[in-house]
């Protein structure tokens, strides 16, 4: 099952040097869920030629316009292309409000249903159950309340030994059962058939976890504990590290360290300060902290494995 990330924004408040604000596509199983939506989110979805008809879901982390000013454009254009399928959007309480007014005083009414979902601040939450994975908010610190993201791949159904099967002459009730990860028992209640001697060991689901504005925060360290991907904030260097703290956001060493606090396997630094055009500094300073790091970069689609 595919499980990818695009970064369509990666710079903090300001468009600049190239870079546009904080917005990135999930694809997992060939669902669409779209984390953010800067102001030139949908533009970018063009210019990527990406499948952005196909969004069922949008996950908005707090209201600092760099993270939902994009978001009443892509809805009108979902609305003047004519969708008609559900859109859930998940986003902090007084977006629905936003959403509502400006319908309301341009006279838009929307071809499509439209369904939102308030966030909480307060742990760890079940925001989204699909069939092939499931999405949880948690708590970020920063100037408003603000969640992070995380998606988790469900487990899928064993992979069984074909020579195993053949030489047994397994029914085809009992390997149904076996593909759920089920020993298939006899009357009697004895094993028959054992998961672990006719199926291959099964693959470890994937996760990715988005942390949009921060400030450093080791409390979050458990929902990230050895998640596949994680992207974090990176706004300044360490020579600004005390505005970072005034301002609740992080350095990119802090990002390094809270990946290497989690254990996490790759992580992707974003949410630039336009003060950096050259973002190799950021970087050095990440990799001293976690040798994994790399930068989000616009256009790039990032695999979670």
């Amino acid at each position: 099952m595919e499980f990818q990330v695009t970064v369509l924004g990666a710079n903090s408040a300001i468009p600049a040097h190239g870079r546009n604000q904080t917005s990135q596509l999930v694809n997992i199983g060939n669902n669409y869920l779209l984390i953010d939506c800067g102001e030139a989110s949908q533009i970018q979805l063009r210019k990527f030629k990406l499948k952005f008809s196909k969004i069922d879901f949008i996950f908005i982390s707090h209201l600092h316009g760099d993270h939902y000013f994009g978001l009443m454009g892509l809805i009108s254009s979902f609305h003047l292309h004519k969708r008609s399928r559900l859109l859930t959007i998940f986003g902090p309480n007084g977006l629905d409000e936003i959403i509502t007014v400006q319908l309301k005083h341009s006279n838009t009414r929307l071809n499509f249903p439209l369904r939102f979902v308030p966030t909480q601040s307060d742990g760890i939450q079940l925001i989204l159950e699909e069939k092939n994975f499931r999405v949880f908010s948690f708590p970020l610190k920063h100037r408003l309340p603000c969640t992070g993201f995380l998606i988790k791949e469900k487990p899928g159904l064993l992979n069984l030994i074909k020579e195993k099967l053949q030489e047994t002459h397994v029914p085809i009730d009992a390997i149904n059962k076996l593909r759920q990860g089920r020993d298939v028992l006899d009357e009697a209640g004895n094993i028959r058939f054992a998961v672990e001697e006719f199926a291959h060991p099964p693959k470890t689901p994937r996760s990715y976890a988005f942390c949009s504005d921060t400030v450093f925060d080791p409390e979050i360290v458990p929902y990230l504990e050895g998640v596949n991907l994680l992207y974090h904030e990176a706004t300044f260097g360490q020579d600004e590290e005390k505005r970072a703290a005034d301002t609740l956001h992080s350095t990119a060493a802090q990002a390094g360290k809270i990946a290497s606090m989690a254990n996490v396997g790759k992580l992707l630094l974003g949410h630039y300060s336009t003060r950096y055009q050259d973002l190799s500094p950021l970087l050095q300073e990440a990799k001293a902290e976690f040798p994994e790091s790399y930068l989000s970069e616009e256009g790039i689609t990032y695999e979670v494995e």
